[in-house]
């Protein structure tokens, strides 16, 4: 079996302090895995700029000039960790075997790349990196994080449990993937929707290397909302069971109101009627908001924007360097 062309496709948005203490940490790794027989010489590491605002481009191109494993591609502006791990993926998939995404902060453990690539060479197409603990994080990020997996699977949207976006896959099931023309990305909902044999790494993360996170609590909170929105329509079918409950608890109190009425035992009940109001008028309000997203995100489908656009790539710009001095 010939060696695996591995791709490491790096997500990067303001990344200028951390990078330069990852790089070769990639570097490293892609040269361990070569050197012990298990993935192509041809390798590449992969750094995705979303539109930063910092000097991460100039990082990149800087190190993809010092050494041809690392390459880059620019996205014309900012689009979000997803549209970017995604634009990743795609650029690879049709130059290499396998990928391994990965975030740029050192925060996921590197070593369990050997085992990814251990268990694809032996049958899985899909290796989720899956967090074996989380001792190190306070109570309340471990209970929102925990709560974030719980709710996503209760509400339908077909997660691994504490699994970002570290994973290996194969240039088969990205084939697949690049099928999925959705806007609203999700990866950690799309990838399992893929198929295929798949199976998981379990690894401890470490604190950031340099730098913020730039995942706070809002943004999470936000993914949580767009992966359970665009992956499944339980809400909706909870908004309709919580109709129809009110529908008939209504039902029930309309009787006992007018058998009330007929017995001549009705008095004013103004704080029992303002109280209903309040309840039932919140539960319109959020049931509008949730179909209102809903219908939103038809709407965005429904123009088919791109969902990303590659302003530069580090091998283009090798190209060009190359055609001046022969014309030179």
């Amino acid at each position: 079996m010939a060696r695996p062309i591995l791709w490491i496709v790096v997500p990067c948005y303001n990344e200028e302090q951390v990078l330069p203490l990852t790089a070769p940490m990639f570097l490293q790794k892609v040269q361990e895995l070569t050197d012990g027989g298990k993935i192509s010489k041809n390798s590449r590491i992969l750094f995705v700029n979303d539109g930063s605002a910092d000097k991460t481009w100039s990082i990149i191109r800087e190190l993809a000039e010092k050494d041809e494993h690392y390459i880059g591609i620019c996205q014309s502006r900012n689009r979000g960790h997803q549209n970017a791990v995604l634009a990743g993926l795609m650029e690879a998939k049709d130059r290499c075997d396998i990928t391994i995404s990965i975030d740029c902060d050192g925060q996921d453990d590197i070593n369990a790349m050997d085992r990814m690539v251990d268990e694809y060479l032996d049958g899985a197409e899909i290796v989720y990196g899956v967090r074996a603990k989380r001792d190190t994080d306070s109570f309340f990020k471990r209970f929102t994080a925990e709560t974030f997996y719980k709710l996503m699977k209760t509400l339908g949207a077909d997660v691994v449990f504490n699994h970002a976006d570290y994973r290996l896959i194969s240039a088969k099931v990205l084939q697949h993937l690049a099928d999925f023309e959705e806007v609203n990305i999700f990866l950690r909902g799309m990838v399992p929707l893929v198929g295929f044999k798949s199976t998981t790494v379990s690894y401890d993360r470490a604190e950031r290397l340099a730098g913020k996170s730039h995942y706070p609590l809002r943004k999470m909170l936000a993914l949580a909302f767009n992966g359970i929105t665009s992956l499944s329509v339980k809400p909706i079918t909870l908004i309709t069971a919580i109709g129809a409950g009110f529908s008939f608890i209504g039902l029930i109190l309309m009787i006992w109101a007018v058998v009330k009425a007929i017995l001549g035992q009705t008095v004013a009940g103004w704080a029992s009627t303002v109280c209903i109001v309040c309840l039932l008028g919140g539960i319109q309000l959020i049931s509008m908001g949730i179909l209102g997203q809903y219908i939103g995100k038809t709407y965005l489908e429904t123009k088919h924007r791109p969902r990303y656009i590659i302003s530069a790539r580090t091998w283009e710009a090798e190209t060009r360097h190359y055609l001046e001095d022969d014309l030179s």
